[in-house]
């Protein structure tokens, strides 16, 4: 992503230095803190993509959710506080967690009277009740560092990275989310999602089935045979698009540690989808104007893509044409891998067999490169925040198809679902 800092040759070496130096005082300062600070960065350096110098993206990106395990006396009395004795007594917890973040961590347990298996996902004490002061202390750290342009207001930034903290630590609506996927995908062999038992959950304790795979980085799942990946790829792409286009409600976070991969004995891989803490709805108009851009898009419909641009608030018909032109070219560009059999059709080294060549394309370097000469414009927007984690979740389900190393050509399964909603 391109962002107000970053004009190439422009910038000399004094000012990149400056930064480098900046970007470690900050660094430095986040390494003492922990909690939902270390979630909070990661947030805003989303946002910081379009704003912030590159140096500070880079701490801000490579904070990491990987919290050490706090022993189970500290998080007994959270179990203690949300479960009565009785159904305490039901479960056999294994004190050892199998996953630990800035949040919280789970432990593995088992229902005595059945032996089913199951995931317990437990708060840490105190995380909910830090998320504004937490939030204020990282941006203040960002202030200082001197790298936050002074004209910009960060109060919107603020708002969305509190609003998604807030989400992430309100486990009844994780719970909700979950059941709501479960719901919709209950007939769909491709996938799996964990099933949320409420009589074991509360505000702060949320207890699951275990559902148990592959990650999707594993050597099994990447040495599988082809077909076998592509309807892995296949599967990422038609659930992102069912999510936004007609549910509504995407799980906006594509950490790839919320997906496993299935391998059962006899059939295809499946999907196990996990932690829908992440999940955001989209208003019925936001999704209709960005249906219009991206169907405007691939159709190389300049006025439908303008009118959803406008929309939504990316883009203004008063801006300059040559703005325009860019805003454009950037939208056909992003969309190069639905293109096949087009006469606007992507590079024809990027089409194989298959289709498009996930596997070998540099698109990502060519999106941000034409998004950094739009955002030096004066005409440059921070996009909608809205946008900034629905791309999140876009450019997750992308970088699958590159670690799968897949060949397909998507752009039917885009047509049928932009139709569906038009």
């Amino acid at each position: 992503m391109g962002n107000l800092f970053r004009s190439g040759d422009d910038r000399d070496e004094r000012n990149r230095e400056f930064f480098r130096h900046q970007a470690q005082v900050l660094a430095d300062q986040l390494g003492e803190l922990k909690g939902s600070v270390m979630k909070a960065g990661q947030m805003l350096s989303l946002y910081g993509q379009y704003f912030l110098p590159p140096e500070a993206v880079e701490v801000l990106s490579s904070l990491q959710d990987d919290t050490a395990p706090v022993d189970w006396s500290f998080v007994r009395p959270v179990v203690e506080q949300q479960l009565s004795a009785e159904r305490r007594a039901e479960l056999e917890i294994d004190e050892r967690p199998i996953a630990a973040a800035s949040l919280g961590q789970a432990h593995r347990a088992r229902r005595k009277s059945d032996g089913q298996e199951l995931v317990v996902k437990i708060q840490y004490p105190g995380v909910a009740d830090a998320i504004d002061s937490d939030v204020k202390t990282i941006v203040r750290l960002l202030w200082v560092s001197k790298m936050v342009p002074r004209e910009l207001s960060m109060d919107p930034v603020i708002a969305e990275v509190r609003d998604m903290l807030r989400r992430e630590v309100d486990y009844e609506h994780e719970a909700r989310a979950t059941r709501t996927f479960a719901d919709k995908l209950a007939d769909d062999a491709r996938f799996v999602v964990p099933t949320v038992l409420p009589e074991y959950s509360g505000s702060s304790v949320l207890t699951m089935s275990y559902e148990h795979g592959e990650p999707l980085r594993s050597k099994r799942v990447l040495s599988l045979p082809h077909e076998q990946r592509e309807g892995l790829g296949r599967s990422l792409i038609w659930l992102f698009l069912h999510e936004f286009f007609n549910w509504h409600m995407v799980q906006t976070d594509p950490h790839f540690g919320n997906y496993r991969v299935r391998l059962p004995k006899d059939g295809p891989p499946q999907l196990v989808l996990l932690d829908f803490g992440a999940t955001r709805h989209f208003s019925s108009a936001f999704v209709a104007g960005y249906r219009d851009i991206v169907a405007g898009a691939v159709e190389r419909d300049r006025e439908r893509l303008l009118t959803g641009a406008e929309s939504i608030g990316l883009m203004s018909r008063r801006f300059p044409r040559e703005t325009l032109d860019a805003f454009e070219t950037l939208c056909h560009t992003i969309v190069e891998p639905f293109m096949i059999g087009t006469d606007q059709g992507p590079p024809q080294e990027l089409i194989g067999d298959h289709g498009y060549r996930f596997g070998a394309t540099d698109l990502p370097r060519r999106v941000t490169n034409l998004m950094s000469r739009a955002a030096l414009s004066r005409y440059f927007r921070i996009p909608p925040r809205e946008i900034v984690f629905l791309h999140r979740r876009m450019a997750g389900a992308f970088i699958a198809q590159s670690v799968l190393d897949v060949e397909w050509n998507p752009r039917d399964m885009l047509l049928e679902v932009l139709a569906e909603g038009a």
